[in-house]
């Protein structure tokens, strides 16, 4: 009973060493696993990329500044604007009014289209004093004040 039961398990046990074996469904199996890890893992790479650059797109943007000039007092914000000269910066929703190189106003707002586009720099100043929009020449773009 020793000698011949032996002799097949030693067999087998040589046979499934070998190098030179078929692959079996369980083996081909695990493969298709390492790969699918493999495919899994260059996707959430390039997708953590691909994330990287949208975040970074917008602070290389460079804050819009245009030099404007009132001929009447105004309010923006919480800030009284007298006549004369400032500079107008805006930089994504938020707008700063500076004059000789000092911060005199600092509000909130957005950017909307509209059908046509300006022929001038203006603002929309509304009946209570308060600017209401700023329009840029040459852009159907506005920017509209928060209030």
């Amino acid at each position: 009973m020793s000698s011949p039961a032996r002799l097949l398990v030693r067999r087998l046990r040589v046979n499934s060493i070998s190098p030179a074996r078929r692959p079996i469904a369980a083996d081909s199996i695990l493969s298709e696993r390492n790969l699918t890890r493999m495919k899994n893992s260059s996707f959430f790479r390039c997708f953590a990329l691909l994330a990287a650059l949208v975040l970074a797109v917008p602070l290389l943007a460079k804050p819009f500044s245009k030099n404007i000039s009132l001929a009447q007092s105004a309010k923006l914000g919480k800030a009284e604007l007298q006549a004369g000269e400032y500079r107008l910066m805006i930089d994504g929703n938020k707008a700063t009014v500076e004059k000789g190189g000092k911060v005199v106003a600092e509000s909130e707002g957005r950017w909307e289209d509209r059908s046509a586009k300006s022929s001038y720099d203006s603002l929309l100043i509304g009946e209570n004093g308060q600017v209401k929009e700023v329009r840029f020449s040459g852009q159907s773009r506005v920017f509209v004040f928060g209030e």
